[in-house]
């Protein structure tokens, strides 16, 4: 390797890792916004996923997530210590993660689910994009505690707002189209002065 080809190499590494970074907050979005979109972005259309009770397709489990979301309460998904080996283009990641979900199923005694783990995924860079390949979640710790608070006045009171919702309601979906009618607004307006 010539001397001008290595710092093109780390380059490319640092923006091959930031590219599985990314796909890795994907994931965490689709799942706790319940964005279908984000969520299946994260994986390729043959990928698997070895996902506690759920062990198949990754398809699969986007549907089995989604629906399961229709019921569930609020949950956030953390990630963080992320060690990515990198192979041509396949990748080796680790990934830990705390998930603090809120399970409703049993209306009377809504309880709040602790759980950390690591996500051990096979990334593969494909077309020039890093999507999950397989992934198998490692359970590392869980707890299971009743929820004091049944009510959102009860969680936040009223001064803490906005409140966090799901898919398209979420104040990132706000955010995201005033950002992009700014930019058409913009466009438009350099268009009209050419």
């Amino acid at each position: 390797m010539s001397q001008s080809e290595i710092p093109h190499q780390a380059m490319q590494d640092l923006l091959d890792r930031e590219a599985i970074r990314e796909c890795l907050y994907r994931y965490c979005r689709g799942v706790d916004r319940g964005d279908e979109i984000a969520l299946r972005a994260t994986y390729w259309n043959d990928a698997t996923d070895r996902h506690g009770p759920y062990q198949g397709t990754a398809s699969g489990f986007c549907d089995w997530a989604m629906e399961t979301l229709k019921t569930a309460g609020r949950m956030v998904h953390m990630i963080g210590n992320i060690i990515i080996e990198l192979h041509g283009d396949r990748a080796l990641a680790e990934s830990y993660f705390h998930a603090v979900q809120e399970d409703r199923k049993n209306t009377d005694k809504p309880t709040e689910v602790i759980l950390y783990g690591r996500y051990i995924d096979r990334f593969e860079k494909r077309g020039g994009e890093w999507k999950v390949a397989a992934r198998t979640v490692v359970y590392d710790w869980s707890r299971t505690t009743p929820i004091e608070s049944t009510t959102e006045s009860e969680m936040f009171g009223t001064a803490r707002r906005p409140l966090g919702s799901r898919y398209p309601t979420d104040t990132l979906y706000e955010a995201r189209a005033d950002i992009l009618a700014l930019n058409a607004a913009e466009v438009k307006g350099t268009r009209k002065q050419a």
